[in-house]
């Protein structure tokens, strides 16, 4: 029993979203369909993506990169600075939970090593906020980018081009953001609080693999090379070579995936249902995927609302600045979250007043530059 609760509280969205499928699936029963709810593109493409980032994560190829640029810093605030410069731009191409994933535990470290723990919280909600907003430029930021993006037939350039703006100004908010709240003083990293990063042969061409397995990625989202071509190439690559990784992904996002993706399909005929979502959400994409977005999160919000929209790239916008906001709004926030938790002394309630607070006004500030952008 204790097993259950415990899966339940740490997959709470898909556990949601597999009762909506099963109770969906009593008013339209299964049959032969149901195959055509599920979009195969999207879930190959994010399996490769996850296997090929477990990979390089597990070879501690990002965080050798930010031991490398921290370590140019002599004050206290350039260091902050890369940190979440780090989370802001990573999560373009490694997504935002792969860079909170792999950037919140090293800041923790640096800052420790630094005699700043009084930076802990307000560093972490800047990575998470910079790993949200960076996330958003590229369809390979994020699941719902990357489900939209291919439900949607953009080119890479044309998704891009739409959320350039976003991007710019909420990377300046971010700079202003860290000169505000982080005092600048010296500080030094000495080398041995570093991790020594001795690479065998082995290590030295897994890394090669892994990086040629993110080339076909990007080949495959930009449509260049078909998706089962590229996914079956990563796949063999993978386990003739490191198939212990295999372990390693989330698979737990794909099956929330397929989940949506049958309700929403069975919703979609039962004419009750439908015809009020699509008038709801027609009503204002933007402001109704960004709402949404905060009490299920933007993944499932992206699936909801796409059904029924006529202008995805109103949902593309909405499902990313809905990312900011509550604590669930994007569920990478959960991650930074969580290995906040996790230091001795954590002041969870805290975080969430600040990690709000914020939110909120960087979510406001993002909805005026929607409507600047609309005149």
């Amino acid at each position: 029993m204790e097993a259950v609760k415990h899966f339940i509280k740490n997959e709470i969205v898909l556990c949601v979203a597999g009762v909506l499928a099963m109770a969906s699936a009593f008013v339209v029963h299964p049959s032969k369909s149901y195959l055509g709810y599920i979009d195969f593109r999207t879930l190959s493409i994010l399996l490769m993506l996850m296997i090929t980032m477990a990979g390089l994560q597990k070879l501690s190829v990002f965080r050798q990169l930010g031991e490398l640029l921290v370590g140019k810093m002599s004050t206290i605030r350039g260091v902050v600075l890369i940190l979440i410069g780090l989370c802001f731009f990573s999560s373009m191409f490694i997504t935002n939970d792969v860079a909170l994933l792999t950037f919140v535990p090293f800041s923790i470290i640096t800052l420790s090593i630094s005699n700043r723990k009084d930076l802990y919280i307000i560093v972490i909600v800047l990575e998470t906020l910079a790993a949200n907003l960076g996330s958003m430029l590229t369809p390979l930021g994020n699941p719902q980018n990357l489900y939209l993006y291919s439900l949607s037939g953009m080119s890479m350039a044309a998704f891009i081009k739409l959320m350039l703006p976003y991007s710019l100004c909420s990377a300046l908010l971010l700079f202003i953001s860290t000169l505000i709240f982080v005092k600048d003083a010296k500080v030094t990293l000495k080398d041995n609080d570093r991790k020594s990063y001795d690479r065998t042969k082995r290590e030295k061409r897994l890394i090669g693999l892994y990086i040629a397995a993110f080339i076909i990625s990007l080949f495959v989202v930009a449509r260049l090379v078909p998706y089962p071509v590229g996914l079956v190439i990563v796949l063999i690559a993978v386990i003739a070579f490191d198939r212990n990784v295999l372990r390693k992904p989330d698979y737990s996002l794909l099956f929330t995936f397929i989940f949506l993706f049958i309700f929403i399909g069975n919703i979609k005929r039962i004419p009750e249902f439908s015809q009020v979502l699509e008038s709801l959400i027609k009503i204002n994409e933007v402001g109704v995927s960004i709402v949404l977005s905060q009490f299920i999160s933007n993944v499932p919000a992206a699936i909801l609302c796409s059904g029924f929209a006529d202008d995805l790239q109103k949902i593309i916008i909405g499902t990313n600045l809905g990312g900011m906001g509550t604590l669930i709004a994007s569920m990478a926030s959960l991650i930074s979250f969580k290995q906040y938790s996790y230091i001795d002394g954590a002041k969870p309630q805290k975080y969430i007043g600040i990690f709000t607070v914020l939110n909120i006004v960087y979510l406001a500030l993002m909805i005026v530059v929607y409507w600047i952008l609309q005149l």
